[in-house]
């Protein structure tokens, strides 16, 4: 089933490729994709518990979905997310 979660504290390309490649480690999530001007991350999942665990990876990087805290230490981890997605190659 195809799931799009709305985020928080996506910013730009370097967030979005962190997100997908996080989201990639997860073996039973595919096709990953992440739309910046939507602030959403839309991916194929198996079941509920594979959305949970897409939500839970999100909240890790500093992307919590729209219904859950946006705290002061998610916003940092962002930051921390999209820089290293800059890096990257």
């Amino acid at each position: 089933m195809t799931s799009i979660i709305p985020i928080q504290n996506l910013k730009c390309g370097g967030c979005a490729k962190t997100i997908v490649s996080k989201l990639e480690e997860i073996s039973t999530v595919t096709n990953v994709s992440v739309n910046v001007e939507t602030s959403s991350v839309s991916f194929d999942a198996v079941n509920q518990e594979d959305i949970n665990t897409v939500k839970t990876k999100l909240k890790a990087i500093g992307y919590p979905s729209i219904d859950e805290e946006n705290s002061v230490l998610s916003k940092a981890k962002s930051f921390v997310s999209c820089a290293t997605g800059k890096l990257s190659n």
